[in-house]
């Protein structure tokens, strides 16, 4: 059950607090820094021990062996092929890794790095009884969970997108980008803190938004989703995720033969682009609905949201070759809609029509 199921207009589903009475209203205060969002979607993960950062810079696409304390970044674990198996936020404190994950990827992402732990100096825990996960801007999480942020290290990650890391890459143009107009941290609090932040927003001392809020400012800031945008067949390039969660020119490590050749040599097969959807009728289409091209099948939806400006929008991963320009139909339970699209990852994506970017700081960097 969520702890925030007492707060007035709740509505629940499987645990999560899905919105309270006014998904739209909500998503402008949590923008504003005037709400948070219970994440009971997520779940928490810790390593422990001298090797764990070696260790998970070995096993995954990130380079980690050497992160400062209190720098928030991602990692995405590849199988051989180098198809996205699963992904998480990093954050580490100095003694402890903390990983966020999709509550749905937990006991598999758990269950795979404890057989890769082999002789290493490493200790992985399920924190997700202890902890919780508190999202929205820095201003608002510190503002509700200033307990959780007064650890030494604040156990507060700080979404890296849309900035290009270190060793990253991007495939879509920096300006007009609108990843860069949303702000997005998120707090590690214990349950008890989780707890008395519900006490205060059923009391009205703070608000909280649901996760249909949150889900809308990623869909808008071409932020792909942990598990939405990724099926058997995802490559962080189709994603433009090489700008966050991984090294291009770190160690060997599981499916980097694909990153680097797919990056270097290939185009990504599939691509991500944002639709704008046809607004005139009261069903959205559903995730994994099939995008078309005229009478052709280009593609499949991933997310969808409602947002408070720009209205019905989506994310889809449709094929390379689609046509830029082509205006593009999704199916509904009331039949196919138009979905007009915007450019997100370009067709020739590779190395050779790609330059590096120079990173950008979010707006809560450029503040300190």
């Amino acid at each position: 059950m969520s702890l925030f199921s007492a707060v007035p207009g709740a509505v629940v589903e499987d645990g999560v607090l899905i919105h309270t009475g006014n998904p739209m209203a909500e998503q402008r205060a949590l923008q504003g820094g005037r709400a948070v969002a219970p994440l009971e979607d997520r779940a928490v993960l810790t390593a422990t021990g001298e090797d764990r950062l070696s260790w998970l810079d070995s096993v995954t696409s990130q380079a980690l062996a050497h992160l400062p304390a209190g720098q928030s970044t991602e990692l995405l674990v590849l199988d051989p092929n180098g198809h996205i198996e699963h992904a998480a936020a990093v954050l580490d404190d100095g003694e402890t890794t903390w990983l966020i994950v999709d509550r749905a990827d937990a006991q598999s992402l758990l269950a795979w790095l404890t057989r890769m732990r082999f002789r290493m100096r490493v200790e992985l825990v399920d924190a997700t009884e202890s902890h919780t996960v508190i999202g929205g801007t820095a201003e608002g999480v510190h503002a509700a969970t200033s307990p959780a942020v007064s650890h030494a290290v604040p156990l507060v990650w700080e979404d890296p997108w849309p900035s290009v890391s270190a060793g990253g890459w991007a495939y879509a143009a920096d300006e007009g980008h609108p990843g860069f107009d949303r702000e997005w941290v998120e707090a590690i609090v214990t349950r008890e803190e989780a707890t008395a932040l519900a006490a205060r927003a059923v009391a009205g001392e703070v608000t909280v938004a649901g996760t249909l809020a949150a889900d809308a400012l990623r869909v808008a800031a071409w932020r792909p989703g942990w598990r939405t945008e990724v099926d058997e067949r995802a490559l962080p390039h189709e994603s433009d995720w090489l700008r966050t969660s991984v090294h291009l020119n770190k160690g060997c490590y599981r499916g980097q033969e694909t990153v680097a050749k797919v990056h270097n040599l290939g185009h990504p097969p599939r691509r991500l682009v944002a639709l704008q959807l046809d607004g005139s009728g009261d069903l959205l289409p559903l995730p994994g609905a099939e995008v078309r091209e005229g009478d052709r099948s280009v593609g499949v939806l991933t997310s969808v949201a409602r947002h408070h400006e720009e209205g019905p929008i989506a994310l889809a991963l449709v094929r390379r070759t689609t046509d830029i320009d082509a205006v593009l139909f999704v199916e509904t339970e009331n039949g196919s809609i138009t979905a007009a699209q915007e450019m997100i990852v370009p067709p020739d994506a590779g190395a050779t029509a790609s330059v590096p970017r120079i990173t950008r700081l979010s707006r809560r960097a450029r503040a300190t």
